[in-house]
């Protein structure tokens, strides 16, 4: 049995929810929304674009223009972001020694396309995550479960054999519902947010799971 760990992007391999906050906030000056940023996060973190969107512009918004609208805000997260970029403290090295222990790595995120290779790009991974599943792809957002399955789907693992690392309730819910165990990276909710019975630790960064040792507890 080899362990999957399933990272989530935003928020957890890097920190970028400032960035997307930023970019929220004007993107609903330029279209008049009137909602708190704070109150877009709570509602639209995890999931996928067009579910973002229908949050704001209501149910009925048509895929195309949802699409066209978020690709608007995403391009301006991107602009505001590339000149700040930042991966949350120790995921490279994290991710690194997790591999080099032959464990598999994938990524699940409610991120497109575009930000998918805006993160890769930037991180400089040695290796490519072994499966990378995205919130373009027609799989509903967090916290339904899907983006995760697929995840495991795609490396030939089974959900109890996968550790997912979230930094938001949806993603720490859609854990749960998956059958996958959770470590909560409270980069950007607190411990309490991202609590349950199948979450094995909260830690602020990857570099307290490494002072941890909780790569070779794994195996313990």
């Amino acid at each position: 049995m080899t362990t999957t760990l399933i990272f989530d992007m935003d928020g957890t391999m890097v920190d970028s929810m400032p960035y997307h906050a930023r970019s929220w906030a004007e993107f609903t000056r330029r279209h008049g929304i009137a909602m708190e940023v704070d109150e877009i996060l709570r509602r639209t973190t995890g999931r996928n674009g067009v579910e973002c969107i229908r949050e704001l512009f209501g149910a009925q918004t048509e895929e195309a223009r949802a699409l066209e609208l978020i690709a608007e805000k995403e391009a301006v997260y991107r602009e505001l972001f590339e000149p700040a970029f930042r991966e949350v403290a120790g995921f490279g090295e994290f991710e690194g020694q997790a591999r080099s222990r032959g464990l598999k790595i994938a990524v699940a995120t409610a991120g497109d396309q575009h930000n998918i290779a805006f993160v890769l790009r930037h991180l400089r991974l040695a290796v490519t995550p072994q499966a990378i599943v995205g919130g373009d792809e027609g799989l509903p957002g967090k916290p339904e479960p899907d983006l995760f399955l697929e995840a495991a789907r795609r490396v030939g693992a089974a959900p109890a054999d996968c550790i997912v690392f979230e930094d938001a309730p949806f993603g720490i819910e859609a854990a749960r519902r998956a059958g996958m165990r959770a470590v909560a990276i409270c980069s950007s909710h607190p411990a309490e947010e991202l609590a349950g019975p199948h979450v094995l630790a909260q830690v602020r960064d990857f570099r307290e799971l490494t002072t941890s040792n909780f790569l070779e507890n794994l195996d313990a």
